[in-house]
């Protein structure tokens, strides 16, 4: 008919996700992958199932308020509210830190350290944010079970939320605490990924603008909360128990001193790249001599 207007044509998913991902490059490194997951969250599907039906999906109309949140550098994990962890699916908000493939390395060490047929029985999260490391430790060894302690009381929530979701309500507790104040219980195994950032270290947008601060920042040098644990720490292992702490990339010394001045044996543990990532802290038998 003379003078009228066609719709717009849909736009394809194939095509949509191509401008995304060339918006995406300045604020990200993984452009594709985020304007994947992005598109997968919006039309509700996995992002497998999504790609392999790419040919005949269209643009979800949320597509475009989504990308916008991710171009203002909000991490992928607090708009889809997931981020997967170890073997699991974890749900995510801004209340809690996103769980980070470096910290898989805790659980590698945990791993390590209990192979054969000794395992741990009682575990113990510090700091437990998402509850992400307790829960993978959970994972590993089924027959464990695990309390988890943080200061945030949603924090907390976001925790028995994820142990729910994971099937293991039954076996992780999730309590308000200060690290670990009060505590009469020993366990064979203390998990910790603490705060551990200078207070003007420089951190990108994504991270400093939305993770929540209390997670990140530890005083002047970054080591304020290594100087609360180690002092606590020999009240919380059990006998022949060890402690495997998250640390920054530049503290393996730093930190180290601070566990070793306190009568422990410390022994570093380096990442894929070669990079020191994780101690694991044990009662120095020589000092107990």
């Amino acid at each position: 008919m003379a003078g009228s207007v066609e719709p717009d044509e849909p736009v394809k998913l194939a095509d949509w996700l191509r401008m995304a991902t060339a918006r995406l490059a300045p604020v990200s490194d993984t452009p594709r992958l985020d304007a994947e997951l992005l598109a997968a969250h919006a039309l509700a599907m996995s992002r497998e199932a999504m790609l392999l039906a790419l040919p005949r999906l269209v643009a979800p109309p949320e597509g475009e308020a989504l990308l916008a949140r991710r171009l203002d550098h909000e991490p992928i994990a607090y708009i889809t509210g997931t981020r997967d962890f170890w073997t699991l699916s974890l749900r995510v908000t801004p209340d809690v830190l996103v769980p980070r493939p470096d910290s898989e390395t805790l659980i590698e060490a945990a791993i390590a350290r209990f192979e054969g047929p000794e395992a741990p029985q009682q575990i113990l999260d510090l700091g437990t944010g998402s509850g992400a490391l307790l829960l993978a430790a959970l994972d590993a060894w089924p027959q464990a079970r695990g309390l988890g302690i943080d200061v945030s009381p949603a924090a907390v929530d976001v925790a028995r939320e994820n142990a729910a979701r994971c099937g293991m309500a039954d076996r992780a507790e999730f309590r308000l605490g200060n690290w670990g104040g009060g505590l009469a219980a020993r366990f064979d195994l203390i998990l910790c990924n603490p705060p551990y950032i200078a207070q003007d270290a420089l951190l990108p947008r994504e991270v400093h603008a939305h993770e929540p601060a209390g997670a990140l920042f530890a005083g002047v040098d970054g080591l304020d909360a290594y100087r609360l644990l180690a002092d606590q720490l020999g009240s919380l292992l059990a006998p022949g128990g060890v402690a495997i702490f998250e640390i920054g990339f530049d503290q393996a010394e730093s930190a180290a001193a601070l566990f070793l001045a306190a009568g422990f044996a410390v022994a570093p543990v380096r990442d894929l790249s070669g990079h020191t990532r994780a101690l694991v802290v044990k009662a120095d038998r020589a000092s107990q001599r």
